[in-house]
Formats: C-alpha cells, structure tokens, sequence
C-alpha cells in the first residue's frame, strides 16, 4: 500500500495539457546577435508584480524525423557538437529558416539532404521545447517510414560540421537501450526514440497524429512574441 500525499492533486487525462500564457513585457533587450539564435534579456512582470529579468535565446525552431526501415532500424548521423565537445548520434534534424516552408517539406528534405532517404508514410511523433528554461526552440518529430534511396536536392552542398558527419543505422530496441544506459546524450534522439518505441508498443503507429497536424504550441509562441 502507498501513502497519499496531504492535499496532493491529481489531474485527470483531460487536463494533461500545458497551457499558453504571457506575462507582460516591461523591457526588452538585444544581448548578442548570432548566426541562428538571439540572445535577448526581458524585463517581465510577475503575477505579483516582481519584475524578473530572464535572459534566453531567440530561435527558429526546427524538425527532426525518426526514419525507421521495414527492419526497425533508424536512419542516424554522427555529428560534432562543440558546445558539448562531443560526436553524438542523431537523427536528421534541420532548422526552420526557410520562408513559407511547411514543416513537413522542412523534414522531408532534412531527411534527403542527411541521410539521403525518402519516405511514403509519415506522423508526427512529438512535439517539444527543447530546452525551455533558456532557449525558445520548438521542435517536431515526425516519423518516417517506407523509405528508399534518394538524392540529395539540387544544389545542396554539406558544410561546416555537416561536411564531416556520416549516415549510420540502428535498431530501434538498441538505441532504447543505449539512451536508458546513459551512452546517448542528443535530446532529439533521446525524445525521438522512447517516443518512437512507446507507440511502438501502444497502440501502434496508426495512433500517432497526421503528418500535417496542428502544431499548436509552436504557433502560440509565434504570436506571443510577435513572429508570427
């Protein structure tokens, strides 16, 4: 028998759901400019009325895809990271920085340019902040699957990191294992995999959402901080 916590609340499946709120802005300041991401600090205004400084970084967002063959292998690359100072195992990923692109042509032709793999069926797998305590990236999974050789789109040329990173594959099971075992570090793969997995395991693929679902979150903060 487990003891309850005193006054403990306990929400039900509906109210599993985070929820859009701005507190008001009382000044805004540019820190550093960089080649993807702002680095901005906001004089916000506390329910309380305690204004806080919070210093975060402006980002694009961007889409990553968990491209899994008829083996339930994924398609990965190996990529140096320098602010961590290691070569991690990811899945393709790219940023939004193109106008107008709708996020499953952002993926589609991540997953090209990457790995060099076209897909037949696609979901979205999760959608997350990715690190929302100081960085406003949004970022879609999606998974991929059908997938066959294709060439990278025209004029597409590798650089700077991308230039050294290789195309991998490995199992699904594998790779769940190696993140539980704390040998696999990148968040997109870590979310990507266990997310992957568990609807491997619950219910099927069929119960993920449309590729071209609503990305609800990502277009709220848009708004909210008037990119939209």
């Amino acid at each position: 028998m487990t003891a309850g916590f005193t006054g403990q609340v306990v929400l039900g499946v509906d109210a599993l759901d985070d929820a859009p709120e701005s507190w008001p802005v009382r000044g805004h300041h540019d820190l550093g400019r960089g080649a993807i991401a702002d680095y901005v600090e906001d004089e916000v205004a506390a329910p309380d009325d305690e204004t806080l400084r919070r210093q975060y970084l402006v980002h694009p967002g961007a889409v990553a895809v968990i491209a899994l063959d008829d083996e339930d292998r994924v398609a990965l690359v190996r990529q140096y990271r320098h602010p961590v100072r290691h070569r991690l195992i990811e899945p393709p990923a790219g940023l939004l920085d193109v106008a107008d692109e709708a996020y499953l042509a952002a993926a589609q032709r991540e997953l090209a340019e990457e790995v060099g793999v076209a897909a037949t069926d696609w979901r979205v797998l999760v959608d997350l902040f990715t690190s929302p305590g100081i960085l406003g990236e949004t970022l879609r999974i999606y998974l991929a699957r059908g997938l066959a050789p294709v060439d990278a789109p025209d004029g597409f040329v590798r650089r700077g990191e991308e230039a050294h990173m290789d195309t991998v594959w490995a199992p699904l099971d594998d790779l769940v294992g190696a993140v539980l075992g704390g040998r696999l570090h990148n968040p997109t793969l870590v979310s990507g995999t266990l997310a992957a997995w568990t609807a491997q395991h619950r219910g099927g693929f069929d119960t993920l959402r449309p590729a071209d679902a609503d990305w609800a979150s990502r277009e709220e903060l848009l708004a909210a901080t008037g990119r939209g």
